[in-house]
């Protein structure tokens, strides 16, 4: 049996996320940068550029991800955090239109990203990234949690175009589905009590 473990990412860990979204799909070439900032910069920036600005980010107070490693070696990430630190999902017509929630709320947290190795795949780290993210979220300050899956039950996709999560999953792990503004995705929410301090 693997011994499982989910960890904040951090600029320690920089060289870690790096091995963790390397192992298929566009991870090497995204940097994990899609979400925070508009398209036309995203497209002008290299590859290197994305790095060093991933790195910096992964130096702030609160990570923006978290890394699942299976015996010790970096397998799965998830990008989770304030949707107001996630620039682009406030020019996403997939959310603008379908979130019920104000879009300037700090307390308004996204899963926006997952990213598993292919030598990882199968055995379930998705599902347990998600829930991390749930207590990670939940642990700073987050009332609501946000993700933006696809439903594979009408949308058929390569396991490389699953980076939004599935809509099963984001189900199983508490989630209700508060839109459908496009065909096979869902605006899909999940309330968090408050944490005890």
């Amino acid at each position: 049996m693997a011994n499982i473990t989910i960890e904040p990412a951090s600029a320690e860990r920089f060289a870690d996320v790096q091995h963790a979204i390397t192992g298929g799909g566009d991870g090497p070439s995204c940097q994990c940068q899609w979400w925070t900032m508009p398209n036309a910069e995203f497209r002008s920036l290299t590859r290197a550029d994305k790095e060093v600005r991933f790195e910096e980010e992964l130096g702030a107070p609160v990570s923006p991800g978290l890394i699942a490693y299976v015996d010790n070696v970096p397998a799965g990430w998830v990008r989770v955090g304030p949707r107001t630190l996630q620039a682009r999902i406030a020019r996403t017509r997939l959310v603008t239109s379908g979130s019920p929630e104000p879009l300037d709320d700090p307390t308004v947290w996204a899963v926006t990203c997952f990213v598993i190795r292919r030598d990882h795949r199968g055995i379930g780290l998705a599902h347990l990234l998600l829930d991390a993210a749930i207590e990670y979220a939940q642990d700073h300050g987050a009332r609501v949690i946000e993700g933006y899956p696809v439903d594979t039950t009408e949308v058929k996709r390569s396991a490389s175009e699953l980076f939004h999560g599935t809509l099963a999953m984001f189900e199983e792990s508490g989630f209700s589905v508060a839109s459908r503004p496009s065909n096979g995705r869902a605006v899909m929410t999940l309330s968090l009590p408050v944490a005890a301090t």
